[in-house]
């Protein structure tokens, strides 16, 4: 069983009971990062809570033989798409995705998310859909979109007049 497999099946009860998701689970660099989630964003404390219990359930199991960081965070707004499911969530979405080997000559494409299943996903591109297998991608990510900023208050920004 991989260290990811074995650190899922100790650490998934320890986040659902704190009312979470476990989002991701990656294991690289001698880094442990476990992105949790709840809707409507996690807060700290939670995070904070699913942290100390995942060290001390690691700790006594000890599934991973080397040294570790562990790190506990949110997806945040720009989440990893590493599962169907990540996918399946992120419909309607603008989406980066950047695959393994050049497609028709690029490798890197953005569009929004229009479908996803277990095979595959497909992006809406300039009013055309292209079709994607996960086997292809070696990265996707959500893209937040920063909407324009709120126009100031009339006046909010003159300097107020003397009084004679």
């Amino acid at each position: 069983m991989a260290v990811v497999d074995r650190v899922r099946d100790l650490v998934a009860p320890i986040v659902a009971d704190a009312g979470a998701e476990l989002y991701d689970i990656e294991f690289t660099g001698g880094v442990l990062r476990l992105l949790v989630d709840q809707p409507g964003g996690i807060p700290i404390e939670v995070i904070r809570t699913i942290a100390k219990a995942t060290g001390r359930v690691l700790d006594e199991a000890d599934p991973i033989s080397s040294r570790y960081t562990l790190e506990v965070s949110s997806p945040g707004l720009e989440r990893p798409l590493r599962t169907p499911a990540h996918f399946e969530q992120a419909i309607g979405k603008l989406v980066s995705v950047k695959t393994v080997v050049d497609v028709d000559g690029e490798r890197r494409f953005s569009g929004t998310l229009v479908g996803a299943d277990e095979g595959g996903f497909v992006l809406g591109i300039d009013g055309a859909t292209r079709s994607f297998a996960y086997d292809d991608v070696s990265k996707a990510r959500t893209v937040f979109e920063w909407g324009p900023n709120p126009k100031p208050k009339s006046g909010a920004n003159r300097p107020k007049k003397e009084a004679h």
